[in-house]
């Protein structure tokens, strides 16, 4: 089958931010989703920048096309300005992480639509268990050509988005060991997970044609892979962030993915052979962050050589700067080095789970707060 890749003439971004929304008194998950879209509901013929997702308690906020870091960033700012007013007088908040710590999954509701009850009716107990919220950066790519090259060299660079991004430390009341519970937790979804190499856009296709052809999607949008293309706009979509808590780390880390894209693509374009990985190296990464976070040692390369994510990440951002500095980003970028000095958002609720004596409240609260503050 044939799949058209409209290129984006621009680097461009769009960024997609999930929340779950939380009662303000107990923490735990209220499926409030529908009354908070009536209370933000556009004009006729506006567009909402508020979506639904698989089920009523979460929320997505989401931006217009942008061509820089600090617009899509202002985007954010201007909904969740509307949106926040309208979930207090709900008697809910909003709260950023991978996962809720202690909310159970039984007592969720599905959002009504056709799409999510078949996915629901298909994956079962997996399906049901999704309490789970992420992060996606769409950046813009000029060639349908170059989209598969680069989409398999930013696999190197997963395990450093996961191991910032990671803020699902706990789960049903329980600290899984993991610093991302939610990246493992995903992949369980049948066609979700990292997605496979491929070295030409026409094995897309063909990849594709198969699912359709065997019934496993219905449409394109259900490749649910990590970092999946976007045909119809254009995009390479990066998925592997977990939850966000606060808008500088947004920032941060949709900087890194702008510039990760943009450095493999003008490299590809200049000729350059782009670096990949043997999938069971990548497959060991994505493991090792989401367990260990940013103590995680990762492999770098095909000869098997590691490292400690920290140190290699020092030296990717360094060695980016030039990139943000042309997509007017420096600011931001530089910011993800504050993340471990700051402590990323795994280690912060464990931090205040010790500090209250396991007080599994109290680490919804300080999520909440987080937002609250960065605004």
């Amino acid at each position: 089958m044939r799949i058209d890749f409209h290129g984006s003439p621009r680097p461009t971004l769009g960024v997609e931010w999930e929340f779950a929304l939380v009662d303000k008194t107990t923490r735990d998950l209220q499926n409030s989703a529908a009354d908070l879209f009536a209370a933000v509901a556009p004009e006729p013929g506006g567009s909402s920048k508020v979506h639904k997702e698989l089920l009523r308690n979460t929320v997505e906020v989401v931006t217009g096309v942008c061509d820089t870091v600090a617009e899509a960033m202002a985007d954010l700012r201007e909904t969740l300005s509307v949106v926040l007013p309208a979930a207090d007088a709900l008697g809910v908040d909003l709260f950023g992480a991978g996962t809720h710590p202690f909310a159970s999954w039984s007592a969720q509701q599905l959002t009504e639509g056709h799409r999510y009850e078949e996915l629901i009716n298909r994956t079962q107990w997996w399906g049901r268990q999704m309490l789970i919220w992420g992060v996606h950066v769409h950046v813009g790519l000029p060639e349908q050509a170059r989209v598969m090259p680069v989409l398999s060299s930013l696999l190197n660079q997963y395990p450093h988005i996961q191991a910032l991004s990671a803020s699902s430390p706990v789960w049903a009341g329980t600290d899984t060991g993991y610093a991302s519970n939610r990246a493992l937790m995903f992949q369980q979804l049948p066609t979700a997970g990292l997605p496979f190499q491929f070295e030409h856009w026409s094995e897309f296709e063909a990849f594709a044609h198969d699912q359709l052809t065997t019934g496993v999607i219905d449409e394109l949008t259900e490749i649910r892979w990590d970092i999946r293309p976007a045909p119809p706009i254009g995009t390479i979509e990066n998925r592997v962030a977990d939850g966000v808590s606060t808008v500088e780390e947004m920032a941060a880390l949709t900087a890194l993915m702008h510039c990760l894209v943009v450095d493999l693509d003008t490299r590809l374009a200049a000729g350059e052979e782009l670096p990949v990985m043997p999938p069971w190296h990548v497959q060991e990464n994505k493991w090792r962050a989401a367990r260990y976070g940013l103590d995680a040692i990762i492999i770098l390369d095909a000869d098997s050589n590691e490292r400690l994510i920290t140190d290699d990440l020092d030296d990717l951002l360094e060695r980016l700067t030039p990139v943000a500095r042309r997509l007017d980003c420096e600011d931001e970028l530089r910011s993800v080095a504050e993340i471990p000095r700051r402590g990323a958002s795994y280690q912060r609720q464990r931090a205040v789970a010790a500090e209250t004596g396991g007080d599994l409240v109290a680490v919804v609260d300080s999520v909440v707060n987080e937002l609250r503050t960065s605004l």
